[in-house]
């Protein structure tokens, strides 16, 4: 009896693995695809001196954690979608599906408000005033696309959760590439079109945006599945308390991104105060970094989906199985991934600076400890990443928010600080930091999904 028991578990296993690949891999691929637009801008930053890689990264990562944060409100259509479809309640589907663009339109007002200011706000944090000078423009252009990559966010999640992402990875790639395009066009004035510089590479992000929201939006409106969810019906009705449902996990789950992403952007603000150079050889780590953590970032989509789908259909041990297997392939292939960055270190700094120019030779000597220190984080980061949105999927939103706050700040910053200002360390000190706040989350994060999903006694 229990090697058939055995059998059966190794068979749900083995369904639950391609059920989340089928979501995992586009979903993946999308988010490597679209931060592979902020890698390349990087790479052409690079060429053009380190204060423009400076700023332009600094610019770009601000960007990033403001987006993260305020998607964080709608992050939430996706959970509560997928219970719904998984509970098989269709009008709910599409009545959740419908605030959420209500939603976003609401949030893109104020974020469009400050990213106007941002540059302000950064000389008022200390950075130094041509870094933040020259992200300026950039700030101004890319303000026009937040509507768009909201609507891109909630539409992502939405799908996700109706099993039906595949599209994802196709519509991210058409926009990516206009997106390099548009960099070359309008950041070096190319093809006849004046060169803008960063503010160039802010207006074609901003436009990319406005692409991919229009064909995801269009794909919803006609595939086959998908059309017949017509949250477009009374589209005009505004529904105060599911709304206010959305804003209050939404906030939770903002909150818990915001904790996690302003770690690495007042890392990067201490970087600045340390120097162009420490900053710039940050920028070069951190960007590779970021684009390897776009594949769990991915992962924890389609781990939020299955596990939400399995707990409308009120299975706890297919709750269990979707967590587990996403973290599980989530650290197989964060493994990997620090294989290749301990193998690969001085190559992977060469594609940002000349290796060969002296002028550059202080940020390489920065840089490759810093990417040492990365490398050996990833793992952890990688797993707490998809353990979070496992217990998203289980609509746990408070308490990841709280214990957030612990781990990130009173263990990352913390310890980041002490050992870059005080044990003399730079900006290793604050790698090592922040790379220990991550992996306190992500033991946290299992623990707490492990006691959720426990089976009573007796089950």
């Amino acid at each position: 009896m229990r090697t058939q028991d055995r059998s059966i578990a190794q068979a749900k296993t083995g369904l639950e693995v391609r059920a989340f690949r089928r979501l995992a891999v586009p979903l993946a691929g999308a988010q490597v695809a679209q931060a592979a637009v902020g890698f390349i801008d990087t790479l052409m930053m690079g060429r053009l001196g380190a204060e423009v890689l400076a700023a332009g990264g600094l610019a770009a990562i601000s960007f990033q954690l403001l987006l993260a944060v305020v998607g964080g409100f709608v992050m939430t259509v996706g959970p509560l979608v997928a219970q719904a479809f998984g509970a098989g309640q269709k009008d709910q589907v599409e009545a959740i599906a419908r605030q959420g663009f209500w939603l976003s339109l609401g949030l893109s007002l104020p974020m469009m408000a400050v990213l106007s200011q941002l540059d302000r706000v950064l000389l008022g944090l200390g950075q130094p005033e041509a870094i933040a000078t020259l992200t300026g423009p950039y700030f101004q252009w890319i303000l026009w696309g937040a509507f768009p990559a909201l609507g891109f966010a909630m539409l992502r999640g939405y799908a996700s959760a109706l099993a039906q992402a595949q599209v994802v990875i196709v519509i991210v790639l058409v926009g990516t590439v206009f997106n390099i395009a548009g960099n070359y066009a309008l950041g070096f004035g190319r093809w006849g079109f004046p060169a803008l510089g960063l503010g160039g590479l802010g207006l074609a992000s901003g436009l990319s945006y406005w692409l991919m929201f229009g064909l995801f939006l269009i794909y919803t409106l006609k595939h086959p599945q998908l059309r017949g969810y017509r949250f477009w019906r009374g589209w005009h009705r505004v529904q105060p308390r599911l709304i206010g449902r959305l804003m209050g996990m939404g906030g939770e789950i903002a909150v818990t991104i915001a904790l996690e992403f302003s770690l690495f952007a007042v890392v990067t603000f201490l970087m600045g105060i340390l120097g162009p150079e420490v900053l710039a050889a940050h920028q070069t780590v951190y960007q590779t970094i970021y684009l390897i953590f776009m594949v769990p970032l991915g992962m924890s989509y389609a781990a939020t989906a299955r596990v939400g789908q399995a707990l409308g259909q009120q299975d706890m041990g297919a709750v269990r199985r979707a967590g587990y297997v996403a973290m599980a392939i989530a650290a197989a292939f964060m493994l990997l991934a620090t294989l290749g960055l301990l193998l690969f270190r001085q190559a992977i700094v060469g594609l940002y600076l000349d290796l060969n120019d002296s002028a550059n030779a202080p940020v390489v000597a920065l840089a490759l400890p810093m990417l040492l220190v990365a490398a050996l984080a990833q793992l952890t980061d990688g797993v707490q990443r998809v353990a979070s949105g496992a217990l998203y999927g289980l609509q746990d939103t408070r308490m990841p928010m709280v214990l957030s706050g612990l781990a990130f700040w009173g263990v990352g910053l913390t310890i980041g600080y002490l050992l870059g200002f005080w044990a003399g360390l730079g900006g290793v000190g604050l790698w090592i930091g922040q790379s220990i706040g991550v992996a306190t989350a992500g033991l946290i994060f299992v623990a707490r999904f492990h006691r959720l999903t426990r089976p009573a006694p007796g089950a």
